[in-house]
């Protein structure tokens, strides 16, 4: 079976969520309100047993092959159509899928190690199964992406474009503000169309976590198994954020080439509707320890 390198992820207390002195630096430091990154506090404690999740992202390859074994077809597929970027603003597109994320690609030919994108979270949910797996939780993928010690990129304290697959990457410059960001899309969107600007996994291996994974920010954000809910029911976010909080919504993580550097952060939350799905968006999965691994694990770190 063609399947990711696993990393093992040993037990720990692990803070989740990012500190409110973090909050007000990006803030600041860009043109959304501070309210919009309100539900990554408060910052909280957890204890986390042992897993095991994938190095990368799953890749076209590997979702072929789970089709081709499977016949699985996908909701995108089912649809005969997907959402992609315009020019302006999101649209939908006929007959684009995870097999066909531009009229003119296909992507286990023509991009077979760059990451799977345009499926939901069942299509996701199922091929994590078929794989013997599951879909990390939200706080597993935090902890695996900035390591036993809070940091908001997984490479440490300061942002670097050369070191993920973000709009920033492909623009060559800074990008703080929407103005400048729609700019360089509708260059890039003159250029190359609704095709997703992916990249090989692991080609960022400068940023890769402190266990080693790689792709935890930029190149796709990615699909968790936990449900999005607010950290504390008694505080009150951005309405938007009461809104969705437990309405079925599930937490996506970690940003994708389209992206800002605030939304590669470790710490970042989107809520998607599970049959949402998009040319940004992919996911790794995870499993369960043995609880003999895990407990050998723990003595060697």
């Amino acid at each position: 079976m063609n399947v990711p390198e696993m990393i093992a992820i040993p037990a720990a207390q692990v803070a989740v969520g990012s500190p409110e002195s973090h909050l007000d630096t990006v803030a600041a430091a860009q043109h959304y309100p501070r309210t919009w990154f309100e539900d990554e506090t408060p910052q909280h404690t957890i204890t986390l047993p042992a897993f095991e999740i994938d190095r990368t992202p799953v890749t076209n390859s590997m979702f072929a092959e789970f089709v081709t074994m499977t016949g699985h077809v996908s909701a995108a597929e089912r649809r005969g159509y997907a959402l992609v970027y315009g020019p302006d603003y999101w649209t939908t597109m006929d007959g684009i899928s995870w097999r066909h994320p531009h009229p003119d690609l296909d992507a286990v030919t023509d991009r077979p190690h760059h990451p799977v994108v345009h499926l939901d979270h069942t299509d996701a949910t199922t091929y994590a199964i078929w794989a013997g797996k599951r879909l990390p939780s939200e706080a597993e993928w935090e902890y695996a992406a900035h390591g036993p010690q809070w940091r908001p990129w997984p490479w440490g304290p300061s942002w670097d474009s050369a070191r993920a697959n973000t709009a920033e990457h492909w623009a060559g410059q800074p990008i703080h503000d929407l103005a400048t960001w729609k700019a360089w899309w509708r260059t890039h969107y003159a250029e190359h169309g609704p095709a997703p600007a992916t990249t090989e996994v692991g080609a960022f291996t400068d940023g890769s976590s402190p266990f080693g994974l790689v792709d935890m920010a930029g190149n796709v954000s990615e699909w968790t198994a936990s449900a999005y809910l607010l950290y504390d029911r008694h505080r009150r976010y951005d309405p938007s954020y009461h809104a969705v909080a437990d309405h079925g919504h599930i937490t996506v993580r970690g940003g994708g080439w389209k992206s800002f550097r605030w939304q590669t952060r470790t710490s970042e939350r989107i809520a998607c509707s599970p049959d949402y799905s998009g040319p940004d968006l992919g996911f790794r999965c995870a499993r369960d320890l043995p609880e003999t691994t895990a407990n050998v694990l723990s003595l060697i770190r």
